[in-house]
């Protein structure tokens, strides 16, 4: 199954099981790029937020017009930050962000309970590699790319460059057929 994209510099369409490196330098612009992403030819998306509340996630795809109808997200960060949370039919919740089996397996449920064009956004790998370590974020990372595959989705990583060394951002990449490098004034390039 093929996937349109609609961001500059990329393909029209990427088959089902790609993984979109998103690299940039703050989280800034990526809100456009990741909202383009999840609202263009898709049936179900699931956001995985490392970095802000399911609240905030909500004002974003709100903000951006999302139809968040298609929408799942996985708050990573309200349970150990002791926020109120609302759990409902498309809010859920892991302990922490660094419970690495917890998020894979929520992304694992959610691809087996949704037919049709499927796609996640994972919001950051920069905040996973922070808080449960490089060598788990990058296995995270394989295992979620594993997923894609089997279940004919695609899916989109942020990860921010300046808190990382050089040689984890490669290992990042080498990981990835799919990378769009985001600079500070909102310009891409991409490797497709």
């Amino acid at each position: 199954m093929d996937y349109r994209l609609e961001i500059d510099g990329t393909p029209e369409t990427v088959p089902g099981g790609t993984g979109v490196l998103l690299l940039h330098p703050s989280t800034g612009e990526t809100d456009r790029i990741d909202t383009d992403f999840l609202k263009t030819d898709t049936d179900h998306f699931l956001v995985i937020s490392t970095r802000t509340t399911a609240r905030e996630v909500n004002q974003k795809l709100e903000y951006y017009d999302v139809d968040e109808e298609r929408a799942e997200i996985l708050d990573t960060l309200s349970i150990e930050r002791g926020y109120s949370r609302r759990q409902s039919d498309t809010v859920h919740y892991v302990a922490a962000p660094d419970d690495v089996d917890g998020i894979v397996d929520h992304i694992d449920g959610f691809l087996e309970a949704h037919d049709g064009k499927l796609r996640l956004s994972f919001d950051s790998v920069t905040e996973l590699a922070y808080y449960a370590g490089d060598d788990d974020a990058l296995d995270a990372v394989d295992r979620i790319l594993e997923l894609l595959d089997a279940y004919d989705a695609i899916g989109l990583f942020h990860l921010s460059e300046d808190p990382h060394d050089d040689a984890v951002v490669e290992q990042f990449r080498d990981r990835f057929d799919a990378i769009i490098d985001l600079d500070e004034d909102g310009d891409v390039e991409t490797e497709f």
